[in-house]
C-alpha cells in the first residue's frame, strides 16, 4: 500500500478527480478512477467520486496498491500484414481482435507482442509497454498503423503526429444518409459522464474534428471516407454517433444489433485505408495503403446485393 497527501494546485481547479489524480501522480486515468471508486481519494478530509471536481489549495489524501504494469509478451500474430520495413520503420496491416499494445485487463494479442515474436527490434523510446508505439488502432478497428524502430523515428513521428502533418484515411460504414453527404464535425470529445468505456461529445472534452464524404450510398447505410483532423480515442465512432449515424457494428456507440447480424459483423465497420507522413530519416513524404479485411468485404458485398 502506498499513500501521499498533497495540495490541489491552481491549474487543477474545477478538474474532475479522475483526472486531476492522474496527472498528479502519473496514473493512467482509468486506474486513477479504480482508485477514488476504492475509497482510495480524500479531499479535506471527504471521500470523492470520480465525476467530483476539485479546487484550489484543498488538501489530498490519495491511498492505493500498486500493480504490476503490463509487458509485451511476444506473440505471434499470422494476419498482421507487414506493408513496409526499414531501419526506421514499420508499416503494418493490423487485423481485428489485436490491441497496439498491452494494457491492464487486455490479455489478448498486441501488435508489439506480434513484431517482436516475428522478430522485429523496435525503438525503446516512451512507457515500456508502448515503446515504439506513436499512434493506437482500436482493438475493433483494422488497418494501417505505423511503428518507430529507431528513436529518431519515434521523436519525428511523435512531433508530427502532435503537429498534424500526418494524413489518416478512413472508411466507415454507417447506418443511413448523411446529410449533408459532404461535411465536417467539430465537436468536442471527453470521457461520457455515465460510461468508464465511452466517450462523448462533451462541452469540457478536447476539440475534436472529422471530415467525411459519401462514396457510396445503399438502401440503409453508407459507405464514407473520413480524414481526421485530430485523433482522439473513438473519434470517428463517437462524432458518427453524435450526428446519428453509428458506424455499422458499433453497438457500444448505438448502432442496431439486428443490421450487423445480418451483414455477418461482430465488430464496427471502421477501416484505416490510408497513412501517409514523411519519412523520418529521408523527410520524403510516403505514402501507404490497405485492403479492406475479409469480413468487411463481405459485408460490404452483402449491403451491395441489398
Amino acid at each position: 500500500m502506498e499513500s501521499r497527501s498533497l495540495p490541489v494546485p491552481d491549474g487543477l481547479e474545477g478538474t474532475r478527480a479522475d483526472a486531476g489524480i492522474a496527472k498528479l501522480l502519473g496514473f493512467s486515468r482509468s486506474f486513477a478512477a479504480e482508485v477514488i471508486e476504492a475509497g482510495g481519494v480524500e479531499l479535506d478530509g471527504r471521500s470523492l467520486q470520480k465525476s467530483d471536481r476539485l479546487h484550489a489549495d484543498g488538501w489530498l489524501s490519495v491511498t492505493w496498491t500498486p500493480r504490476h504494469e503490463p509487458v509485451i509478451e511476444p506473440r505471434a500474430v499470422d494476419d498482421l500484414g507487414i506493408v513496409h520495413d526499414d531501419d526506421d520503420i514499420v508499416v503494418v496491416d493490423k487485423p481485428t481482435g489485436v490491441a497496439a499494445h498491452p494494457s491492464v485487463g487486455w490479455t489478448g494479442p498486441t501488435v508489439l507482442g506480434a513484431l517482436a515474436a516475428a522478430g522485429y527490434t523496435i525503438a525503446t523510446s516512451g512507457q515500456a509497454e508502448r515503446a515504439g508505439i506513436v499512434h493506437r488502432l482500436d482493438v475493433g478497428t483494422s488497418g494501417l498503423m505505423v511503428v518507430a524502430k529507431s528513436e529518431r523515428a519515434y521523436a519525428a513521428l511523435k512531433r508530427a503526429f502532435h503537429d498534424r502533418e500526418v494524413e489518416k484515411i478512413y472508411h466507415a460504414v454507417v447506418q443511413g444518409h448523411p446529410d449533408p453527404l459532404k461535411g465536417t464535425i467539430d465537436g468536442a470529445i471527453g470521457r461520457h459522464p455515465k460510461h468508464d468505456w465511452k466517450f462523448a461529445v462533451t462541452v469540457d472534452g478536447k476539440p475534436s474534428v472529422t471530415h467525411y464524404e459519401t462514396l457510396e450510398a445503399f438502401p440503409s447505410a453508407s459507405l464514407l471516407e473520413i480524414h481526421l483532423e485530430t485523433g482522439r480515442t473513438h473519434q470517428i465512432r463517437v462524432h458518427m454517433a453524435a450526428v446519428r449515424h453509428p458506424c455499422v457494428g458499433d453497438p457500444l456507440y448505438g448502432a442496431d444489433p439486428t443490421v450487423a447480424a445480418r451483414l455477418g459483423l461482430t465488430r464496427q465497420w471502421l477501416q484505416a485505408v490510408r497513412l501517409s507522413f514523411d519519412h523520418p530519416a529521408t523527410g520524403e513524404r510516403v505514402s501507404f495503403s490497405a485492403p479492406y479485411a475479409p469480413d468487411l468485404q463481405h459485408a460490404l458485398d452483402v449491403l451491395g446485393r441489398d
